[in-house]
């Protein structure tokens, strides 16, 4: 089921019937009012420029494109959209240049292609007008519905390139390129299990398909299967040695596995190739970082941003650091980056988080909010997240839950004891409990797992909608061979993060919302919540700027909204799960660390260790923001850094309500 349509989207659909009627005054009218109010929007601006197109404004048209291509630079619509407008001023050799660069971005645009065979023979270059025609041949054979539905899914319209391809397999059956489509568009969407059925499928019927045994690769990466993945690789490789994509894709296992000293040697053997790739370097950063070569990972990020200006990733990773301190040249460049007009969405929102933590640490905190809330509606622009559909599902495991059906199912599940999730909001301080536990001779520290949602994913099922969903309400009707399954599939899941310690940590932090399941299917796995004062961690991870997920966190009020969520539902575990969940508050532990760590052990049925305390001496790879402060003795000054901002914090407290006195 697609999300629900917004007024901006339902007035792109108005513009578009407009266009489609060739009422092009009128769409032109109606799509320059909307572009007022979203001036970076992608559709708005292509609108924009047909219209303009047709109306015979080609200046204008073409300058609207390079409004558009600044923005969007992976628009594949845009440049044949340009390659129109010079075959209008007759400019065959810009044409030419426009279409081939629509087609390298799409290949299944049979306009571009048509048009691309047209210029070469009229410029009399048949060799590359007979090589346009094959590929029109080529899209000719595939049926109407995958060619669309292969034009929308490159262009980002994901959900209506599903609804395309998803009704025509249903309507014939097996098609080797539609079930690859379709699988890519489960990559998208993180249906990553259902890309994984598709995938093997495709290679059952195909198995020398080598595009679609990478997929398969990307899918298996996805899903935390590495080994598989390596395996797989190791059948392309076998064919094309020297294919960097594989290449870089192993190292990514590698990563995957923990082995980053292997992996920052498979990217040191590319970038021996290519010295110039800045996305290499930051690899490697990310690897040294992981490891706590603190120095080391700094001067690759500086690399990576030298070699590209303007690299987003680059600087925000410098920031992510936490302890990083920018230089005023630095932070000069990364102002003109963020403001320079060909800057792309992706850059300039990571610049813009990048430097509201440079100008905080400065004490410039009225222009440090300002970027901060910047990136942030740069960041919304490309969510769907509706506060809703999370508070309904809070709701849902509220309603079914109960006390009544844990009693009616105990003694059910696996009974290892294992698992120690950690779960709450993110930067909350589960970092810093994740390694305390972790400085324990019998913990292994891990990362966030995405088993425990994966499992909620599969229960839910793809037949179901946002607004009937499957889960948890299926959850009353598993049988007790059922949960033993399920947490027997925890287990062998996660065993690969593991070397032997009889107890590891799952500090995914969304696992709040799944702690019915978790108990029904590990009854006998301890459970933290890691708390935090509520503005303080709101406007926490209001400056954070996530790898992935965590969408929530791009508003204030969207924040304060899942806050609330968040603890409501807490309140009712603990109703119906009493002492079940250990609460540490963070602000505790900063103020008593060594009382705090023999509770949490207690709780954990682990015997006192003096490392704990230590926690920062404690050498493994810690793969999240707080990497760094991890690794340093617990302080107190952040604790009440929030203060700084409070003169901007009036959504997110109206957001709170009562809570954000708490």
């Amino acid at each position: 089921m697609s999300p629900p349509t917004s007024p901006v989207e339902a007035e792109v659909r108005r513009i578009r019937e407009l266009m489609q009627r060739n009422k092009f005054a009128q769409a032109l009218t109606a799509a320059e009012a909307l572009l007022a109010l979203v001036p970076e929007n992608r559709d708005v601006l292509y609108m924009l420029a047909v219209s303009q197109r047709y109306l015979q404004r080609i200046p204008d048209a073409l300058a609207t494109l390079a409004r558009l291509e600044a923005l969007h630079p992976n628009f594949s619509r845009l440049f044949q959209e340009r390659g129109h407008c010079y075959v209008a001023l007759r400019s065959a050799e810009p044409a030419i240049a426009a279409f081939l660069h629509a087609v390298n971005l799409n290949p299944a645009m049979p306009a571009s292609w048509n048009a691309l065979e047209a210029l070469f023979r009229m410029t009399g270059q048949e060799a590359n007008a007979l090589m346009a025609a094959s590929h029109l041949t080529t899209l000719g054979a595939l049926p109407t519905e995958v060619v669309t539905a292969t034009s929308m899914f490159s262009d980002g319209e994901i959900h209506e390139a599903e609804r395309i391809v998803r009704g025509y397999l249903l309507a014939h059956g097996n098609h080797v390129e539609a079930m690859r489509l379709l699988a890519k568009i489960g990559t998208k969407l993180d249906v990553l299990d259902d890309a994984e059925l598709l995938l093997d499928a495709v290679l059952t019927l195909a198995p020398d398909y080598h595009a679609a045994r990478f997929d398969y690769v990307q899918v298996l990466l996805g899903r935390h299967k590495h080994v598989r993945a390596l395996e797989e690789l190791d059948k392309l490789l076998k064919v094309e040695p020297l294919n960097r994509s594989y290449r870089t894709a192993r190292a990514t296992a590698r990563v995957g596995l923990g082995e980053f000293e292997r992996a920052i040697e498979l990217y040191r053997e590319l970038l021996t190739e290519t010295p110039q790739a800045a996305e290499l370097h930051l690899s490697i950063a990310h690897a040294l970082k992981t490891l706590g070569r603190r120095d080391e990972a700094i001067e690759s990020y500086r690399t990576a941003a030298a070699i590209r200006p303007g690299y987003g990733d680059a600087y925000w990773s410098l920031a992510n650091l936490k302890t990083y301190p920018f230089t005023d040249e630095e932070i000069t460049r990364m102002r003109a980056a963020e403001t320079a007009p060909n800057t792309q969405l992706v850059d300039r929102f990571h610049l813009c988080f990048a430097l509201g933590k440079a100008l905080e640490d400065a004490g410039q905190y009225a222009a440090s909010f300002a970027y901060y809330e910047r990136g942030n509606a740069l960041k919304k622009t490309e969510s769907r997240y509706r506060p809703e559909s999370t508070e309904r599902n809070a709701h849902l495991q509220i309603s079914i839950c109960t006390a009544e059906l844990f009693a009616a199912r105990q003694g059910m599940g696996c009974p290892s004891a294992a698992p120690i999730f950690i779960v709450g909001l993110p930067r909350a301080g589960s970092t810093l409990l994740e390694q305390i536990l972790a400085s324990h001779s019998q913990v292994e520290g891990t990362t966030e797992l995405p088993e425990i949602p994966r499992l909620a994913q599969e229960l839910q099922g793809r037949e179901s909608t946002d607004s009937s969903p499957r889960y948890p309400g299926v959850l009353r009707e598993l049988t007790a061979a059922d949960f033993q399954r399920l947490g027997e599939k925890y287990l062998a899941d996660t065993r690969v993060y593991r070397t032997g310690k009889p107890r590891f940590i799952d500090k995914m932090p969304n696992n709040f919302r799944h702690i019915g399941l978790i108990h029904l299917i590990l009854p006998n796995a301890k459970i933290i919540d890691a708390r935090r004062e509520p503005l303080a961690c709101c406007f926490s991870n209001f400056k954070q700027l996530f790898a992935s997920g965590q969408e929530f966190t791009y508003s204030l009020e969207d924040i304060g909204r899942y806050y609330r969520s968040y603890i409501e539902l807490m309140q009712h575990w603990d109703s119906v799960l009493p002492g079940k969940i250990l609460r540490v508050q963070h602000e505790d532990v900063v103020e008593d660390l060594e009382g705090n760590v023999r509770r949490i052990l207690e709780f954990c049925d682990l015997p006192f260790e003096s490392p704990c305390v230590e926690f920062y001496k404690t050498e493994r790879s810690v793969r999240t923001a707080s990497s760094e402060q991890v690794r340093q003795p617990i302080f107190k000054e952040g604790l009440d850094q929030w203060l700084y901002f409070e003169p901007w914090l009036g959504p997110l407290k109206e957001a709170l309500g009562d809570m954000a006195k708490s």
